[in-house]
């Protein structure tokens, strides 16, 4: 009888509401450059922000945002300078888009999946490579973001990338998580995937830069309600890049991480540091004492953009910040958070 029950109950499950995802674009085309836009290989088309030096760039970075983020988080936000606005006035091009159901582009709030939005990046790296064939390219990614640069550095045909900053990559893959979170992901997956919790009453904070978290309430392109199969979708891209780590190219990585991030826990970003440095990857890791999660935005935020800005100008160099002395040790030895 309980097996019976059992199997009526699995095919409940395995017959629920199917997770929703963004569909495919109008129709095959080259991909392109507008002046307001990225135009992808499907013929979806992704706002563009550019920020660009008074002369010709030194380098060129394209910036891909964070979960339920979109391009806006590289501009200036109170209290931090803004990656783009930072590096454009230290003549670097900085280019930015709105990631599949992310900010303006189509179906915001659904899932992209990982294979398209890795193909995007790639995509927009090589049509950047032909605008821009002098100066060096680099991928930023912030949190999601991160993770997509990893998995696109991981996969056979790499991106045309001359160095990668990865600010706390999203790598909390599901091997990493309690497994009440794995199953609740799974069932919620499967059972209420349009179910969107906020995440209020956790305790967590992304940054200390207040002023910014408040911006990020109050724009109604960030969203604020998630679905919890694009939750689920996340999780399967960071399993991707946790991967990835030990699959990398050999290409320059700047490997930024804070203290104090309560979103990326330090198992995972341990395990992925780890991962690069056996596979010998020129990884340089900057551990930032008074960091949080949204790192290029927080109170310390100058700093480390100037980081990056001496990272861009030589990828083996030494940190102006000193981050990068012994960073591997401290965060081995650093607490997780919270509490810090």
């Amino acid at each position: 009888m309980i097996l019976r029950i059992l199997a009526v109950v699995s095919l409940v499950v395995l017959s629920a509401c199917a997770p929703r995802m963004v569909p495919a674009g109008p129709g095959a085309t080259a991909p392109r450059l507008t002046e307001t836009a990225f135009i992808t290989s499907d013929g979806t088309e992704l706002k563009l922000r550019r920020w660009m030096p008074d002369g010709d760039p030194t380098a060129v970075v394209l910036a891909v945002h964070g979960f339920n983020d979109y391009s806006k988080a590289f501009d200036k936000v109170p209290g931090a300078p803004g990656v783009g606005p930072f590096l454009a006035a230290r003549g670097v091009a900085v280019y930015a888009y709105d990631q599949r159901g992310f900010g303006t582009s189509p179906y915001r709030g659904l899932w992209p999946g990982d294979d398209v939005m890795v193909r995007d990046f790639k995509e927009f790296a090589i049509a950047l490579k032909e605008r821009h064939p002098v100066p060096p390219l680099y991928g930023l990614g912030e949190s999601m973001g991160g993770a997509v640069v990893m998995t696109a550095l991981a996969q056979g045909t790499s991106p045309p990338v001359a160095g990668v900053i990865l600010a706390a990559p999203a790598v909390w893959a599901k091997s990493t998580m309690p497994p009440l979170y794995r199953a609740a992901l799974w069932l919620g997956t499967r059972i209420v995937p349009g179910w969107r919790p906020t995440g209020e009453g956790l305790g967590r904070l992304a940054s200390d830069n207040l002023e910014a978290l408040r911006d990020n309430g109050r724009d109604p392109l960030f969203i604020k309600r998630t679905r919890i199969d694009a939750v689920y979708g996340l999780s399967e891209l960071m399993d991707q890049a946790l991967d990835a780590a030990d699959e990398m190219k050999k290409t320059p990585v700047l490997y930024l991480y804070g203290h104090n991030d309560q979103i990326i826990p330090k198992k995972p970003t341990k395990a992925a540091l780890k991962a690069l440095t056996e596979a010998k990857t020129p990884v340089h890791a900057a551990f930032y004492p008074a960091g949080w999660h949204m790192i290029l935005r927080d109170k310390e935020a100058p700093t480390v953009l100037a980081d990056i800005a001496a990272f861009l100008n030589d990828p083996a160099a030494p940190l102006p910040s000193g981050a990068d002395v012994g960073a591997l040790a401290r965060l081995r030895d650093a607490k997780e958070c919270p509490p810090c």
